[in-house]
Order: structure tokens, then sequence, then C-alpha cells
């Protein structure tokens, strides 16, 4: 027999048996329906009123926006419970019931008239509260107009006082210059005198000064007229006219035999003080004007002070008006009428601190009224939260009485229903327990016939989940469930090993193709690093050729000066001026060759230190700031042809026990990093290296350019293999991945990196200045 006949047989007795007791109990249903339904709705009365009285008070701690949804939920819930009491009025037979059911409903007809007059004080209140955010918002923005027309009065004070500054500057270097006119004319006027009086020994002393004189006085003469340039051509021309005439005079002075000269005394002398008047009059009236303009300037200055007052005053106004909002929106939210009172007493002093601000009378006068009108709808708002708060406690009262008349309807209808219940509960139990004594002994010999070969099934899948080559699972050939159980079993065993199988080779070429990735990417790292150190061998070489060239065609003159001085030689007849040229062109090529021979050689010793570091990668200790110094000059022609600007900083002093050829690839990729990603074509920007010592034995490297930065969804990625926004340039993206793992790795330090769009980029590197001993595995696997 198949099992589900067994499970039928078993399920059909106990049916039965339950058939035979429902037919029974069937004559007691009809007045147990009646209890029930009152129980009922008794149950459904009071779930309405705890509902509705839930929306009440949804309703009082709802936005004004969702005060709708709320008021007709409580309507809706209001009506569904009266439409219950009218119903349990129907049902209820006993005089307590009926009684019971009236003094519920009158309670809820107290609480919904309390309620109703409670939500017109609510929408007056939200009226209220409108009107003053309105007043608020409108308080908010002519502050903002204040402000705004006050800040355009400090732009144009500020203007002004730049204007001014700008004429004070220039009337200051025209006083400056007339007086350096003036003393040059006295210090010529003095010379002049001395150079009639003096001795004839004495003629070239004086002759010299007054030349000397001469020029001071053409200088100051050039000073002044280009500062009269701009103000007063006129004033230019006079001046250049009367220093002409002075110059002319003095110089004829000079060429006299001073007899003459002495006759002609009163020409110079009225020449001299012609241009002495002139120049104290143009200091008498620049320096009033410069006077003028500043005490302009300092009336200036104090006005631009008065007037960031009145902004500050008039920003204090709206922070102060935004906290008496918030606070008055708190208090209404929290339905404290005390709080609101108490911001109403502080506002008072509002309307007079605003009277006194020295801001447009209009906007002024706006301010005070929206400020009367705010406060007075804020004491109209406390009156109606104090009557809102008078009708919650009132409906709080009546809600008792309804809640307490519901629960008692409950209860005295569920009473009446437990009655019946009990009755149908005796017939029930004993009916049932005759069923269940029949029923269980026909469950017992039927559930054994299935457990037995469920337990073998069991075993059997356990047995191949040990072993997969156990065999098949045993009851195969059943012809019920459990056969067609086993069978599926062992299909599925089968498809399970299939799939095993195909899970391992493929786990076999996944492998495969990871060990293959990795020695790719070593590859490329490697290159990565080669790249690097022939660009620094194709700048050194391109460096060195400048210097070796000079100093070859310097040794080949030397030599054809030397083969020209060996004829005049062996001719026997070398002058004095010839062996003399010939010494100092020797002297002359020797210095050149030395120069530029000594350059070319640090440039090799540069290259030698850099390049030897980065090929070898053995640790030394090298002092920092001298190594930095070589590391730039190997860098010299990419740097110059980029037209970039790269500066360092480093103590002297600094010796570092570490790896320089790894320090000087991180530096190097970091450069060219730069070099090729934060910049536009054709940009010059600048790099600065920073070295510091934030602690004992710790070297930080502050590496920043002001290039355009990355972006804030690429900054967490740039130290990823293979990642890179310029792939169209040829980039690799391994770069920073490369930087990354020698600073962690060989360094034994740590990088971060910080950018800003459009601010440039930092990368903060920290090492210690002397590395332990132990080298992690995976840094010489990436080097």
């Amino acid at each position: 027999m198949r099992i589900t006949y067994r499970v039928f047989l078993v399920g059909g007795i106990p049916i039965a048996i339950a058939a035979a007791i429902a037919a029974v109990a069937w004559i007691l249903l009809n007045e147990a329906e009646r209890a029930r339904s009152g129980a009922v709705l008794a149950g459904a009365t009071y779930r309405n009123l705890l509902v509705a009285m839930t929306a009440r008070d949804e309703y009082v701690n709802a936005t004004p926006s969702n005060r709708g949804v709320n008021a007709e939920r409580f309507a809706t819930f209001a009506s569904d419970a009266r439409a219950n009491l009218e119903d349990l009025a129907q049902v209820a037979r006993a005089p307590a019931l009926r009684e019971a059911t009236t003094a519920s409903g009158d309670a809820l007809s107290h609480y919904v008239g309390s309620m109703n007059e409670f939500m017109r004080a609510t929408i007056q209140n939200d009226r209220l509260v409108e009107e003053m955010g309105g007043r608020a918002r409108l308080l908010i923005s002519l502050t903002d107009e204040a402000r705004e027309r006050q800040r355009t009065s400090n732009a144009e004070i500020i203007q002004t006082l730049h204007d001014r500054d700008a004429a004070y500057r220039r009337i200051r270097e025209l006083v400056n210059a007339a007086e350096e006119l003036r003393n040059a004319i006295d210090a010529a006027e003095l010379h002049s005198a001395m150079f009639v009086l003096a001795d004839p020994g004495d003629i070239d002393k004086n002759m010299l000064q007054l030349g000397f004189d001469i020029g001071r006085l053409r200088n100051a003469t050039t000073r002044l007229s280009a500062s009269l340039a701009s103000a007063d051509s006129s004033a230019m021309v006079e001046l250049q006219s009367l220093a002409t005439a002075y110059e002319e005079a003095i110089a004829a002075l000079l060429e006299g035999d001073r007899k003459p000269v002495i006759s002609d005394e009163r020409s110079l002398a009225d020449d001299s003080k012609a241009l002495a008047d002139w120049s104290d009059r143009l200091l008498k009236v620049q320096t009033t004007e410069q006077r003028a303009l500043y005490e302009e300037i300092a009336q200036l200055v104090a006005y631009s002070v008065e007037a960031n007052e009145t902004e500050r005053a008039t920003q204090n106004i709206a922070i102060e008006i935004l906290k008496l909002g918030q606070r008055t929106a708190a208090a209404l939210v929290e339905r404290d009428p005390e709080a609101t009172a108490t911001i109403l007493a502080e506002s008072a002093t509002l309307p007079q601190t605003v009277a006194a601000l020295p801001i447009s009378p209009l906007i002024q006068s706006e301010m005070i009224d929206a400020i009367d009108q705010w406060r007075e709808g804020l004491g109209t708002a406390t009156e109606v939260l104090r009557q809102q708060n008078e009708r919650i406690a009132d409906m709080d009262r009546s809600a008792v009485t309804m809640i307490e008349g519901a629960r008692a309807l409950n209860d005295l209808f569920t009473a009446d229903a437990e009655k019946i219940g009990n009755t149908i509960r005796n017939i029930l139990v004993f009916g049932a327990a005759a069923g269940l004594l029949f029923g269980a002994a026909t469950a017992y010999f039927v559930a054994r016939s299935i457990t037995r070969p469920l337990l073998r099934l069991q075993q059997g899948m356990v047995h191949l989940a040990a072993d997969p080559m156990a065999g098949p699972v045993a009851d195969a050939e059943r012809a019920d469930e459990l056969g067609e159980m086993a069978r599926s079993a062992n299909f599925f065993v089968a498809e399970i090993g299939k799939r095993e199988l195909d899970l391992r080779r493929a786990k076999e070429r996944a492998d495969l193709a990871l060990s293959e990735l990795q020695r790719t990417q070593a590859e490329l790292i490697q290159a990565e690093k080669l790249a690097s150190l022939g660009q620094l061998v194709a700048g050194v070489a391109h460096e060195i050729n400048t210097p070796v060239g000079i100093a070859l065609t310097t040794g080949t003159q030397i030599g054809e000066e030397v083969k020209r001085f060996s004829e005049i030689a062996e001719s026997g007849q070398i002058r004095r001026s010839q062996l003399h040229n010939f010494v100092d062109r020797m002297k002359e090529g020797a210095g050149l060759l030395f120069a530029n021979l000594n350059r070319a050689a640090e440039l090799v010793h540069s290259f030698k230190q850099v390049a030897a570091d980065q090929a070898s990668g053995e640790r030394r200790q090298f002092d920092m700031r001298t190594w930095l110094d070589e590391l730039m000059t190997s860098l010299g022609p990419v740097l110059r042809k980029s037209r970039h600007k790269v500066t360092f900083s480093c103590r002297d002093g600094l010796v570092l026990d570490t790896y320089p050829g790894t320090l000087g690839q991180v530096l190097t990729n970091l450069i060219m990093n730069a070099l090729t990603h934060a910049y536009d074509d054709e940009q010059a920007g600048e790099i600065s290296i920073t070295v510091s010592e934030p602690s004992e034995n710790e070297v930080r490297i502050a590496f920043a350019d002001d290039g355009k930065g990355i972006g804030a969804d690429d900054v967490g990625k740039v130290f990823d293999p293979f990642f890179t926004t310029g792939r169209r340039y040829g980039s690799t993206g391994l770069g920073l991945h490369i930087v990354y793992n020698l600073v962690t790795g060989t360094l034994q330090g740590k990088i971060d990196v910080e950018s800003t769009p459009g601010k440039g980029t930092t990368f903060i590197v920290e090492i210690p200045a002397s590395v332990a001993d132990s080298v992690p595995d995976r840094v010489a696997t990436v080097a």
C-alpha cells in the first residue's frame, strides 16, 4: 500500500469521530452565536475606542500637513465605535449590559465633541504659526537686505580707500624725487663755489666732484620727470628746461679758465636759484596734497570700521531672530505655553534694538512692524495652547470613563460566551479522548511501516556522504514514495561526482592562470624600473654633452695657441706683450677646461651614485640633503624640458641608514607621476619636497604639487595595480603601485595621499631613519 493511502487511513478515523462530536455540539451553537456576537462587538468597540484615542494623540503630535489624515482616522474609528455600541444595544438582553452600553455611548459623544473643539483651536493655532513663520522669514529677508546694502557700502569705501592709497603713493614718490633733486642742487651749488675758490692744485679733484654732481642732478631730474609724466606734463617740460640750463652753466664753469667764469657767476647762481625755487614750490604743493590725502584715508578707515560694526550688529539681529524662531517652534511642538510666554518676554527688546541700528529707515520700519506682528501672533498662540491643553485634559477624563465602560461590556459578554463555551468544551474533550485513543493505535502501526524504510534510506545517505563509491542506496526497487526517494538520491550522488570532477579541473586551470598573471606583473614592474633608469641615463647623457663639448672646443683652441706661440718662440722674437697675451689665453682656457670638466665629473659622479643605488639596491648610510642634490642633478634635463620647478627642503646633517636606490626610485616615480598626470599641456607648475623629523628615528617626506588634483572617487585607488587615468598616454598604472610596495616593504614605512581637486596633491611618506635588518619576503618579490 502506498504511503498516501496509509496517511489517509490515519487521518480519516479521527475525522469521522470529529463529525459525530460536531453533530452533537451543533445544538448548542445557536445560543453560543448570540454570546459570541456580543463579545466580538464589545471587543471591536474597545479596539475602535483605543485606535480613536491613538488617532487623537497622533493628531496632537502631527505636523499641520498630516493632521487631516489623522482627523479622518479619528472620525472613522469614532463612528465605528458608535455603530458597535448601537449593535450591542440590540444584542444585549440583561439590564446591566444595556446600562453599560448607554454609559459608553454618552462618554463617546462627549469625547467626540471635545475633539471637534480641539481641532478647531488647532487649525487656528496652525494658521497663527504659519503667519509667525512668514513674519520670521520676512525678518530674515529684511536683515539680509540690510546686510547686503551695508556690504555694498563697504565695497565702495574699500574702492575709495584703494584709489586714495594709490594717489598717496604717487604723491609720496613725487615728493621723494623732488627732495632728491633739491639735495642734488644743494650739493652742486656747494661744489661749484668750492671749485671757483679752490687752489690750482685742487682743480682736478673739484672738477671730478662737479662731474659727479652733474650725474646725480641728471638722475634726480630723470626720476622726477618720470613721476611728473602721468601727473603734469607741462611741469615736466619746465623741469627739464631748468635742469638743462643749470647743467649747461656748470659745464661752462668746468670748461672755462675760472676767471671768465667768475664774471659769469651771477648767471650760474640765477640758474641754480631758479631750479631750487621751482623744486621748493613743487615740494610745498605736493606735501600739502599728501597731508590732505592722508587725512582723507584716515577718515575712510574710520568709516569702514563703523560700517563693519553696523553689518555685524545686523547679522546679530538675524541670528537672534533665528534662535527665537527655533525655540518658538520647539515650544509649539511640545505644547508648552510657559516657554512661549518666556520667549514673548525675551523678544520685547528686539524693536528697540532694531530702531537703534543705523540702517535704511524703510527697512528698519518694516523690520519693527514684522517683529511686532510676530510677537502679537506669539501671544495669541500662547493663549490657544492653554485652551488646547485644557481640552486635552478634558478628553483624557472622558476617555477614562469611555474605556472603562467598553472594558466592562467586553467582560460581561465574554463571561456569557465562556459559560456556553465550557459546555461545548466538555463534549469535545470526552469525544476527542475516545477518538485520540483509537486514532493513536492506527497511527502507530502505519508509522512503523513508514519509519523503518526511512531509517534505512538515511543510513544509506550517510554512507554515501562518507564514501561516494560505497554503492547505490537500498530500497530503490520499492514501488512507493520511499523507492522514488532512493532512486532520486542515487541520481543526485552520481551528478555530484561528475560536478566535483569538473570543479577540480576548473581549479587547476585557475591556478595556472594566476601563476601566469603573477609572472606577467613581475615583468611589468621590472620594465617600469628599467624605463625609469633609462630616462635618467638619457637625461644625464644629454646634460654631459654641453660641458664636454665646451671643453673639447677650448682644448682645440689652446692647441692652436700653443702652436702659434711655439712658432714665435722658434723665431727668437718674442715680445713681452705676446708673452702676456699667451699667458692670459692659457689661464682663460685652463679655467674653462677645469670648470667644464669639473661640471662633467660632478654629473658623472651624481649619475654613478644614483644609478648605482637604483641598480644595486644595497643599504648604506648617506646624507639626505647631499643625496637629494645628486638626485635633482640627475633629473635636471627632464625637469627643464617640462618647465616645471622642483624645490626641496632638508636640514643639513640628516643621515639615513636605509636603501638609497629604493628611496630614489620612490621619489623619481612620484616626480614622473606628477609631470604626467598633475598638469595640462603647456602648464608650468611647482613641486616641493619637504623632509622633516616628527620623532626620533622617523623621517617624513612630504611630496606636494600644485596641479589639478585627484578626484574623490579615484583618490582611494591610486595605489592599486594597473589603475590609471592616463592610459591613453601610455601609462601602465604601476608607478604608484611600485611606490607603495617599496615604501611599505623595502623602506619599512608607510605612505598616504591627500588631494583636493583643483588645488594639488600631497603624498606623505614616513620611513625609519635606520631600517630594521629583516625585510618582508613580499617586498623582495616585488622589487
